[in-house]
């Protein structure tokens, strides 16, 4: 299938893109609010709740303001490489689980993202209020899996 033609059926499919995709798609991470979607021989995730759509919208960008320098990225609103996107998704969800229950250890993978940032928005009030200072440590933690050496 063209590339093109698949991006463009993908947006025709997928009205809601869940945000943290790239994460749940690893397997590092579940949603409540999730579904997975099959298209071409790929896999996509969807988000069924507006409502979390637009929290983990708003604490991802949030997110991103507050670790732009952790992150080296360049400017607003560029689209971050797979390998910082990640970062910014796994290191600020256990970011945050740490925040919401110091002196656990974090579960791998993260049981439910919406369940997790509504408790973070009740706990605190708001995203702007939360302790940045513990959930950046973890963003600038988090590494991925290494890229497997070639042999010769």
């Amino acid at each position: 299938m063209d590339e093109n033609a698949y991006r463009e059926l993908y947006r025709e499919v997928n009205d809601r893109q869940c945000h943290y995709e790239k994460a749940i798609l690893s397997t590092r991470c579940s949603c409540s609010t999730m579904r997975k979607i099959n298209l071409a021989e790929r896999e996509a995730a969807r988000c069924e709740e507006e409502a979390a759509w637009r929290r983990c919208h708003h604490y991802l960008e949030t997110l991103r303001q507050a670790a732009i320098f952790t992150l080296k990225a360049r400017g607003e609103g560029q689209r971050l490489p797979h390998a910082k996107a990640m970062r910014l998704q796994m290191g600020g969800l256990r970011g945050l689980y740490a925040a919401l229950h110091p002196g656990q250890s974090v579960p791998d993978p993260i049981p439910d993202i919406s369940g997790l940032l509504a408790e973070a928005q009740k706990r605190w009030g708001s995203f702007e209020a939360l302790p940045f200072e513990e959930i950046i440590k973890e963003v600038a933690a988090w590494e991925g899996r290494r890229p497997k050496r070639r042999r010769r």
